[in-house]
């Protein structure tokens, strides 16, 4: 609501800018400079910044006042009158002409605002919501897109309470919009089947990599990495993803992933590292629009850094601190999209 008030206003004060313009450039031809066809630069203008009904109201006050430019200007010989014919002309031509490329602009951006909400659903339905626990583990879950439209990208994440403990995907599928969003579903799809019925998590990596590498093209990849919950303990199985963070009582470290091996569509073969997870750890993982996000100077977010906020907020709380923070550091635009999630050992 407060967005649209101010588009309102913003809206309100281009109008009136440009027709200040107009006013500018008549009281300009009032010391009997020629510039009737000149009056349509503020149509022109407007064409480009806001909706072809207001671009038509201002290129309407630009014929009106070059219309009467005629009479101030003194136009009673022929060849002043004829000068005078031809530049109202003009004004006419750049005035219909902007307000023919505004409607153009309107339908496309029409166009873009159907796709994008055909994206953002298609997104919703891919990531379903996080549960807040899983037996003694908690769960907060972020989406950040680099887009300023619609919340579309290929990073995906999922939640499994399996027969062979709770397991956690968290990947980044190499492409931008609804390509990689169709990839995302089908690893997304593949990863549920195989989470449920292979009691071995590197199992249900290679299981997940022969779907990914029958639908994508050679030069595609999905970067992933699977953690299974057992009790005081984590599994994990790394696919050329970035390894979590462990944050708990005693300070936070970056948990060893074993030797690094290729992404899914690149048949990887993990090695799987188990880890201590004991009662009040956490344990962060996230996509590299995190850890590669830039400020304007080049400096990649220093994660270790900000690891108090998720040490101290409750789960929600901090990734959305998180996230404020990093979009503070890049000034306000991420150029990647990110995905995380943080998991908490509650104990019994």
């Amino acid at each position: 609501m407060h967005g649209e008030i101010r588009d309102a206003w913003r809206n309100r004060g281009v109008l009136a800018g440009l027709l200040t313009m107009v006013a500018l450039i008549a009281l300009d031809a009032l010391a009997k400079v020629q510039l009737s066809g000149g009056y349509a630069i503020g149509a022109i203008v407007t064409s480009l910044l806001t909706t072809a009904r207001r671009t038509a109201l201002v290129a309407s006050v630009a014929l009106a006042v070059a219309l009467a430019s005629g009479i101030w200007n003194d136009n009673d010989d022929n060849d002043r009158a004829l000068d005078w014919v031809v530049r109202s002309v003009v004004c006419v031509v750049l005035g219909g002409l902007a307000v023919y490329s505004a409607a153009v602009r309107e339908r496309r951006e029409a166009r873009m605002r159907r796709l994008t909400v055909i994206a953002e659903t298609a997104q919703r339905a891919l990531l379903r919501s996080t549960p807040d626990s899983v037996g003694s583990v908690g769960f907060a879950s972020r989406y950040v897109s680099a887009s300023e439209e619609a919340s579309v990208g290929g990073d995906l994440y999922e939640i499994a309470a399996t027969p062979y403990g709770v397991r956690v995907v968290v990947g980044d599928v190499r492409g931008k919009g609804l390509p990689a969003v169709q990839t995302a579903a089908s690893v997304l799809g593949a990863f549920r089947q195989a989470a449920f019925s292979e009691p071995d998590i590197g199992k249900v990596a290679t299981g997940v990599d022969e779907v990914v590498s029958r639908i994508i093209d050679d030069e595609e990849f999905v970067t992933a990495i699977i953690a299974e919950f057992r009790e005081d303990r984590v599994v994990l199985a790394n696919c050329g993803h970035h390894a979590p963070l462990l944050v708990g009582p005693r300070g936070s470290v970056t948990l060893d992933t074993g030797e690094p091996t290729t992404p899914w569509g690149l048949e990887p073969h993990p090695e799987l590292v188990e880890h201590p997870f004991g009662p009040d750890d956490r344990l962060l993982l996230f996509t590299d629009g995190l850890v590669e996000c830039r400020d304007v100077s080049g400096r990649f977010f220093p994660l270790e850094e900000h690891v108090g906020v998720l040490r101290s907020a409750p789960l929600g709380e901090a990734l959305d601190e998180l996230v404020e923070r990093l979009r503070r550091f890049a000034g306000g635009r991420i150029a990647d999209d990110v995905a995380l999630v943080l998991a908490e050992n509650r104990g019994p």
